[in-house]
């Protein structure tokens, strides 16, 4: 991946599955990002049962430029997320079912190989089982999938590195951001050394680094944010925004200030944001222009780091 991706990659998840989407709009955000030269998409099979990799297909299906680096995601078997290492392999990701969900992913895109599919989950307890691994090589001699990819399990970062030991991953999709800086202490040197691409996910933890959000959010019953921001967790995320708020220079704001922060490593390839708007499109794309990261400004955010480890999705 490297080079061949730009900075800002697309997060379709909202768009899949998220209360408060609308597919023309978000139709129409996609081709935007692509116009602007955002050639990085990502999504899932679980992002509303294939929909957001539905709506990329109709995005794309009158493109003539370059088209872009797709990626997907093989969801659990079992449909427990996050992984546990006690979860045995053949429930979560037995061969054929790998396959059969890769077949999917490919007629709902519309295309003839994918180019990165992820694991959507992870325990390194499965890290040296060859059952996956012939799985992925078949997949991939066959040319329905030219790189592999593990999404790690939220705030654990380092639930990965011997899997990429394996040297069978290509990529791996980890949440970064001002608050999760975990990632930096050992998973990216490992990536770096061992040349496998870093995809930044959630870098607005899932809407509160917008700096948007109030304490009085609600969101639908069954969208997934309620899981995440409970009221405790929300008060207690909103309480580091304001501090941090202080910290955000002039001329910036702090959706563009979470952005850039992710950018300043060395390690990240693209980092992917949700975007479901023209506008936010727009806004979020204008951060890759290449410039450096004060250290002045980076040794303020490492006041805000947040260390969290109850897991969830």
């Amino acid at each position: 991946m490297g080079d061949q991706v730009a900075d800002v990659g697309f997060g379709t998840w909202g768009m899949g599955g998220w209360s408060g989407s609308n597919d023309e709009a978000s139709r129409a955000a996609l081709r935007r990002g692509l116009e602007l030269g955002c050639n990085f998409l990502d999504t899932a099979r679980a992002y509303g049962n294939g929909h957001s990799e539905k709506l990329i297909r109709d995005a794309l299906a009158d493109w003539t430029r370059a088209k872009p680096f797709i990626a997907t995601k093989v969801p659990p078997k079992n449909g427990k997320w996050p992984a546990r290492a006690n979860y045995p392999l053949e429930d979560v990701f037995p061969a054929d079912y790998i396959r059969w969900c890769t077949e999917r992913s490919l007629k709902n895109l519309g295309v003839p190989c994918i180019d990165l599919q992820q694991f959507h989950v992870w325990t390194d307890a499965w890290a040296e089982d060859d059952r996956w691994q012939r799985a992925v090589a078949d997949l991939k001699s066959e040319g329905l999938i030219r790189g592999v990819g593990i999404s790690i399990n939220r705030w654990e970062p380092a639930n990965a590195i011997r899997a990429l030991q394996t040297g069978l991953i290509d990529a791996v999709q980890v949440v970064y951001n001002i608050f999760d800086q975990a990632p930096e202490d050992e998973l990216f040197p490992i990536c770096q050394e061992l040349g496998v691409a870093v995809i930044a996910r959630v870098p607005f933890d899932e809407g509160s680094l917008t700096g948007t959000m109030t304490v009085d959010d609600t969101w639908p019953p069954e969208d997934w944010r309620n899981l995440y921001f409970t009221p405790e967790n929300l008060r207690a995320t909103l309480d580091r925004v304001a501090r941090m708020q202080d910290d955000v220079p002039a001329g910036m704001d702090l959706p563009e200030l979470a952005l850039r922060f992710i950018l300043h490593h060395p390690a990240v390839c693209t980092v992917i944001p949700g975007m479901r708007t023209e506008r936010h499109v727009e806004r979020n794309l204008a951060v890759s222009d290449g410039r450096p990261f004060p250290a002045g400004l980076l040794a303020a955010m490492r006041r805000h780091r947040w260390d969290r480890t109850t897991v969830i999705p």
